[in-house]
């Protein structure tokens, strides 16, 4: 299966100006391929008798050479691979507007996800060294995986760069047979069927004030003035330190789960509807619910656990874990199940639990 591997580098400023420069001419290339195209569709929507062909890819790219790189001279400061793999990138985004997957492209702004994929000549030297076209040997702050790969992507974040990768792993067998049903929620992240509960990271929520106050004095900051900019960077670094805060806690409890039980329940949750209720859209999206879902996937494929998600309309709430009553209603605030055919007493979230750990037994 493929893994992806992203770790931080250690630049000096050349390098750093050089990155940036890349960024600029894989911004510009999906800016103008993205021009061209939507004129090509305003045309074919007004003279439907002289409709023009939609470009592909390699259409893109040659009309690029063609008519962008012979006018700016700067695009030969940077690799070639850099606005070829902008435009695959656009034609993919469209491929998901038109089958309606994915939303609306947009033009770029410098600035904001800057980043940029490289292909052909990446090799890792070393265990904290990896040698990409034109720009030559970069270091890392941690140990490289020694693996092959063909391309990269280098991103920004903040006043930081980032480098990632893909590479083939070798998936491994689990030998334990053990069950578990995860209910998720927002008071706590997990309630494990075990009588487990693990807390949820709630980075924005302790940084929130912080973040109002740091926005609150960029407020009245001159646009593209040097103070401005610094006050952006402060905002990107806590907004980036809230993300990691967030990335750490849900790594290590899917890593913990995927690696010591065989069997792995959880609720099929619309997380996009509960971001529609405006009272629980900021817990919701700070627990980090879908992403909790997608590395608890992967994982589970590659330490050889099995994931099971249960129907989304399966009452893991209402229902008795001990005799198997299930209540007509039960209300949010309602944090303690107590059953009225048997008398049990129990915590919500553990008897859902149990609930989804039966769904496979």
């Amino acid at each position: 299966m493929l893994l992806g591997f992203k770790t931080e580098l250690k630049l000096n400023n050349q390098q750093r100006t050089l990155l940036a420069k890349h960024c600029g001419v894989a911004r510009h290339a999906w800016n103008w391929g993205l021009w061209l195209t939507k004129n090509i569709l305003d045309h074919n929507k007004t003279n439907e008798s002289e409709k023009l062909k939609f470009p592909t890819a390699i259409d893109l790219h040659k009309l690029l050479v063609a008519m962008v790189k012979s006018k700016n001279p700067w695009y030969y400061e940077c690799s070639k691979s850099t606005p070829q793999q902008a435009l695959m990138a656009l034609r993919e985004a469209g491929k998901r507007c038109f089958n309606k997957t994915g939303g609306v492209p947009r033009f770029k702004k410098k600035g904001r996800r800057d980043s940029f994929k490289l292909e052909g000549a990446v090799k890792i030297l070393g265990d904290n060294k990896i040698q990409v076209p034109v720009i030559g040997i970069l270091k890392t702050y941690e140990r490289l995986p020694q693996v092959l790969t063909k391309s990269c992507t280098i991103s920004r974040q903040a006043d930081r760069w980032f480098i990632s990768f893909r590479f083939d792993a070798k998936q491994q067998e689990s030998g334990n047979t053990s069950i578990v049903g995860v209910d998720l929620g927002i008071k706590a992240l997990a309630t494990l069927s075990t009588g487990e509960v693990i807390g949820g990271a709630k980075s924005y929520k302790k940084y929130a004030a912080k973040t109002s106050r740091m926005q609150w004095l960029n407020r009245h900051k001159v646009i593209c003035s040097s103070n401005g900019q610094k006050a952006q960077v402060k905002i990107a670094r806590l907004h980036r330190k809230i993300a990691n805060i967030r990335k750490d806690t849900l790594h290590k409890l899917t890593t913990l789960l995927a690696k010591n039980h065989g069997v792995i329940v959880i609720e099929d949750l619309n997380v996009s509807g509960m971001m529609a209720n405006h009272k629980l859209a900021a817990s919701v999206a700070d627990m980090g619910l879908f992403e909790f879902r997608r590395q608890l996937t992967y994982k589970c494929e590659l330490y050889g656990s099995k994931l099971v998600i249960a129907d989304r309309w399966f009452p893991s709430s209402k229902t008795c874990s001990n005799c198997g009553t299930k209540k007509e209603t039960l209300s949010l605030s309602e944090r303690v199940f107590e059953c009225s055919h048997c008398g049990l007493v129990i915590d919500r979230d553990l008897n859902a639990a149990i609930n989804l750990s039966r769904t496979v037994s």
